[in-house]
């Protein structure tokens, strides 16, 4: 028995009583069917969080869902304590992540939240509070 299954068999044997290569094997079996769920392409997903990983992209996020709709650049500096090009940025990022969209009305820029997002922001709050 190879070594990154003899964990997995003591396992077994502590649930079943014993174990013998034909339970390895059907467990092996059932774990691989469980990767078939899994998505094969992450890249969104790892990205979309590793964006809202950044305190500043969070707290943006989380002002475009409070205000439930889209917000100017410019309302973001005074309640963000980070300079005009840090705001920038941020937003940039969310953007690319598919977590903002952006409107230009002359010369200004507006954001809101993806569908998306909003999911994302009410899936955390709902887990909030729910410390395992």
């Amino acid at each position: 028995m190879s070594q990154d299954t003899q964990r997995l068999r003591r396992l077994i044997a502590d649930e079943l009583g014993g174990c013998c290569d034909a339970d390895v094997d059907a467990r092996v079996d059932e774990l691989q069917g469980l990767t078939d769920t899994v998505p094969s392409e992450t890249g969104a997903d790892l990205a979309a969080l590793r964006t809202l990983g950044d305190e500043t992209r969070h707290r943006i996020v989380r002002l475009l869902d409070a205000a439930d709709g889209e917000l100017c650049v410019c309302e973001f500096s005074p309640v963000l304590d980070v300079s005009d090009s840090a705001i920038s940025h941020a937003l940039s990022d969310l953007t690319e992540a598919s977590l903002t969209t952006r409107r230009k009305d002359g010369k200004w820029r507006y954001y809101r939240l993806t569908e998306r997002a909003e999911r994302l922001v009410a899936a955390l709050d709902a887990t909030r509070g729910d410390e395992v």
